[in-house]
């Protein structure tokens, strides 16, 4: 049997390490994965040995906690947003009332080595014992605050699998012990006379050390955890994909009736505009429907009696009447759903580096302190004074303030620089995952092609021009709504030629359309209608095939007798997919393209690109399993998508990379978002993880240098000689200059700059000017006529099928010449041959289904 647990307690990677070795010891499993950062345990068990409460009593035993979760799918179960933002809150509270104690304590502690003023009950030897218990009391609150740190380390430590929360809770509590000491130590001066002991202690106090450790690391918590759980966010958005509600036949009449309640064998009725409630089989009726939710693919996929159709499809143009044939978690989107949950679950965290050394090194410094105390008790004559002394300043001068420091300032630092790049990093451990991959795979549609077809070449017959074939064409496939038809009128509208009206306009199904211009009969679709027809096809199939092996989609047009010409629409590579191309081969990665497309097509777009690896015809659920199958190779694999069908394979690869102008669901999924939609900018993301990498490393060196240098000094190797045991001025300076070097080395990850990109113009660089666009400036060709421009900021506008509605809608409106919308800018621009009011425009808009937010 394979079970999910929901795993509590963890903190970091050695922990879900050892709930693993916990749960893999028990002799009925066969195997357990834990997630880190989805918190769950995936377990395969033989279900006759061993009990769900026998696994869940052996992660208890290991110190965490184990539970099931809730199995029924109708009851809805916590919302994983609101309890992330509880406990962000609860962070940041915390992290605000450390430093509202910090502050003071580090002005108290350290202010007078800068020449800071302090009060005048704090300053002089016969006040050592107020200086001190005032910095206990300040320290204090911040150690109740923070406590979790030694709930979890010692608890960790006493079950022998420390981590960084044991580091942090020996370290700090060591820090706390030595300075309760010293005020003893203090009040005994002072009660005896023996100012020569007060003096010794009076400096020697270190509680700043343990509330800075404290409020550092929450700091460094609390920014990791903001970009925590966003899984569960992108199979929400999946799962609000699927109509609520399904168009029923029952007993002869039509009854809407919840998704939940179909049936298999259930016959429903989908009409246009409406999305499909569940998998099953066309019966009746035919339409064009747009399945971009589950394939990304933008072009419609024709459907009759005997296709299949999808959950979450939706339906474009006809109305039909379809078979049920799969329902609830069997659809596909369910299916999809379940990907983006176990790929999630299987995709173990980056151990972070700290936490690696901390199973050694806590033990170790711990060893080395107990020996030195041990040492110094027979050596001084069993004086119990210098022996506590020596075992805690060991203790003290290993306290892992760099250490605590060298991973999150890097993090940030790299996440911040990522930001101004438009490089949306959501976690530490994709930013460290990114830098050991070797492999990147590319969906097609939408990241390496613009997402919308356009019209490639125009090839017109003996008897007609370029600018004829195109108007016709545009007269033709006005009335369509198929993207490729759409295509057609833009160029139209972009070259300025105005189109007539038909007549009898027919679309037939799978083959193209047929309409009345002129009394005339024009047709305009595939080679098997012109065949079914009879029309003279002349030389343009051959002509036809070059198009097609180049990966463009070639259209026939004709009239009753012959072929008048041949025009090619095809999803063009954006401007910087090649240079993207080459800049991952540059850095030394294996570049696959996976696209739902036929092989011809994806091998011209493959060629074109310079991609040498293509997989082509892949389904959406297979693009998770060719994923999952590199890294099966031995493959380190980045993922870049757009699509809701990316989903899973972008939360299955080590790092899923969404495009920005991608869906949410995408975005959800994806570790690292490219805001400006550009494929160079994942180059950069690889250049800009491995820089903060090598950053990390050299910070953990520093960090351990000076822990290496300070320990023999404390521990008194060099006392025979020096009579240098522990000198509280070179911890205090070791502790600093460590944090110190660790800070500056982090922030020159801010002169990061990415060598596939130019460096930005200072101001003194030549502007290049735009050659004028003779599409915009159709209207001062036209005589005196007065035009205008008008922008509208549009809501709601989600694929290149909304901007095709939105931009329908406009034109359709007397007095409105040109229509351009633009999916990423979520706004749309009207050119105006006649006056047309802000309120005209607005509702035009709105019944087109879509919000109006301004006009300017």
């Amino acid at each position: 049997m394979k079970q999910t647990f929901q795993v509590t307690g963890m903190t970091c990677s050695a922990c879900s390490a050892h709930v693993e070795k916990a749960v893999n010891k028990l002799e009925a499993v066969s195997k357990a994965e834990v997630s880190l950062m989805t918190n769950s345990m995936s377990v395969e068990y033989n279900a006759d040995a061993i009990s769900p409460q026998d696994i869940i009593h052996a992660v208890e035993q290991a110190g965490y906690g184990a539970s099931l979760p809730q199995k029924d799918k109708a009851v809805p179960l916590p919302d994983p947003n609101s309890q992330l933002a509880q406990e962000l809150s609860a962070m940041k509270r915390r992290l605000i009332w450390s430093f509202v104690f910090l502050i003071p304590l580090f002005y108290i502690s350290m202010g007078h080595m800068l020449g800071a003023p302090l009060p005048s009950f704090l300053v002089g030897m016969e006040n050592a014992l107020a200086f001190g218990l005032t910095q206990l009391l300040l320290t204090l609150p911040i150690l109740y605050i923070n406590d979790t740190y030694y709930k979890v380390g010692f608890k960790t430590l006493w079950h022998r699998a420390p981590n960084m929360d044991s580091l942090i809770a020996v370290g700090s509590a060591a820090a706390v012990i030595y300075g309760i000491f010293a005020i003893y130590q203090i009040g005994y001066g002072l009660g005896h006379g023996d100012m020569e002991l007060v003096a010794r202690y009076h400096m020697d106090l270190y509680f700043e050390s343990a509330g800075m450790i404290l409020t550092l690391i929450t700091l460094g918590k609390f920014l990791e955890k903001r970009s925590k759980g966003k899984t569960s966010q992108a199979i929400n958005r999946l799962m609000d994909l699927a109509p609520k509600t399904a168009h029923v036949l029952r007993d002869g009449a039509e009854v809407e009736i919840p998704v939940e309640e179909v049936r298999v064998g259930d016959h429903i009725v989908v009409r246009p505009g409406q999305s499909i409630p569940v998998d099953g089989v066309v019966v009746e009726g035919s339409s064009a429907v747009d399945e971009s939710a589950l394939t990304g693919e933008s072009l419609p996929v024709d459907k009759g009696p005997g296709d299949k159709v999808a959950a979450a499809s939706m339906n474009r143009s006809g109305s039909f009447t379809f078979e049920a044939l799969r329902v609830g978690e069997d659809t596909t989107l369910a299916q999809m759903i379940r990907l983006v949950e176990e790929a999630a679950a299987s995709k173990a965290p980056i151990a972070k580096l700290a936490d690696k050394v901390a199973g050694v090194f806590v033990p170790v410094v711990m060893a080395i302190a107990a020996i030195t105390a041990l040492v110094w008790f027979f050596v001084s004559g069993y004086d119990v004074t210098k022996a506590l002394t020596a075992g805690v300043a060991v203790l003290v001068i290993s306290c892992p303030c760099a250490l605590g420091l060298a991973t999150p300032v890097a993090i940030m630092v790299g996440t911040g620089k990522g930001a101004e790049n438009g490089i949306l990093i959501k976690s530490a451990e994709a930013l460290e995952t990114l830098h050991s991959i070797d492999t990147v795979v590319l969906d097609k549609t939408g990241t390496l092609t613009q997402g919308k077809p356009v019209v490639t070449d125009i090839l017109p017959g003996s008897d007609m021009d370029e600018e004829g074939l195109l108007l016709l064409a545009a007269c033709l496939e006005g009335p369509s709504e198929h993207p490729l038809a759409a295509a057609i009128v833009e160029e139209s509208r972009r070259r300025g030629l105005s189109s007539a009206v038909v007549t009898n306009f027919t679309a037939v199904h799978g083959r193209g359309v047929r309409a009345t211009l002129k009394d005339r009969t024009f047709l305009a679709g595939n080679q098997a209608m012109m065949e079914e027809t009879g029309v003279a096809l002349g030389d343009f199939p051959q002509k036809a095939e070059e198009l097609a092996a180049q990966g463009k989609t070639p259209l026939y047009f004709a009239d009753e007798n012959q072929v008048l010409g041949v025009i090619a629409v095809a999803d063009t590579p954006k401007p910087t997919s090649a240079q993207a191309v080459s800049a991952f081969r540059q850095l030394g990665l294996d570049v696959v393209m996976l696209t739902g497309d036929n092989q011809r097509t994806a091998d011209a777009i493959g060629k074109e690109l310079g991609v040498t690896q293509v997989m082509a015809q892949v389904l959406p659920q297979d693009k998770e399993a060719k994923v999952r199958q590199l890294q099966e190779a031995g493959k380190k694999v980045a993922m870049v998508g757009d699509g809701i069908n990316d989903a899973p394979a972008l939360a299955r690869a080590d790092v899923g990379l969404a495009i920005g102008a991608g869906t949410d669901v995408a975005i959800e999924s994806a570790d690292i978002v490219l805001m400006k939609s550009d494929l160079l900018d994942a180059a950069a993301a690889v250049e800009l993880s491995r820089a903060t990498i090598r950053n990390i490393k050299e910070n953990l060196f520093w960090a351990f240098f000076y822990n290496s240098l300070g320990i023999p000094l404390a521990a008194g190797v060099f006392y025979h000689w020096t009579h240098w045991q522990l000198n509280p001025m070179f911890a205090a300076a070791a502790m600093s200059l460590s944090s110190f070097c660790v800070v500056s080395n982090a922030l020159r990850l801010r002169f990061f700059k990415s060598k596939f990109r130019p460096a930005p113009c200072s101001g003194a660089c030549p502007v290049e000017q735009p050659e004028p666009d003779e599409s915009n400036q159709i209207n001062d060709e036209k005589g005196d006529e007065q035009t205008m421009e008008k922008k509208i900021q549009i809501e709601g506008m989600m694929c290149q099928h909304c901007v095709a509605h939105v931009e329908k809608a406009l034109t359709a409106l007397g007095g409105v010449s040109a229509a351009q919308a633009d999916l990423e800018g979520k706004c749309a621009t009207v050119t105006l041959s006649a006056p047309v009011s802000d309120e005209e425009l607005k509702e035009a808009v709105t019944a087109a289904g879509y919000e109006v937010v301004g006009i300017q």
